[in-house]
């Protein structure tokens, strides 16, 4: 029987976030990267990247250490 991968998916709300990108460096994925785009505070908001089914191995697990690294509680985790 072949083993499940865990899906997630995050949210990450570009107002609410600072840039410390936290979460950049604490995602096992790489998911995360840094906006080319400002938000209205004047900050380059981290952003998730969706992955095409040609990186399979670069998908989000729901691991959560996103969210718990983000000091400005900015990301929403989804499991599915």
């Amino acid at each position: 029987m072949a083993k499940k991968t865990k899906k997630g998916k995050i949210t990450i709300d570009r107002e609410l976030c600072k840039g410390c990108y936290l979460c950049i460096s604490v995602c096992p994925s790489h998911l995360i990267a840094v906006s080319d785009k400002l938000n209205q505070k004047g900050y380059y908001p981290a952003e998730y990247m969706e992955t095409d089914s040609k990186e399979k191995n670069r998908k989000c697990t729901g691991c959560t250490m996103c969210a718990i690294t983000c000091p400005d509680i900015a990301i929403e985790v989804y499991r599915g």
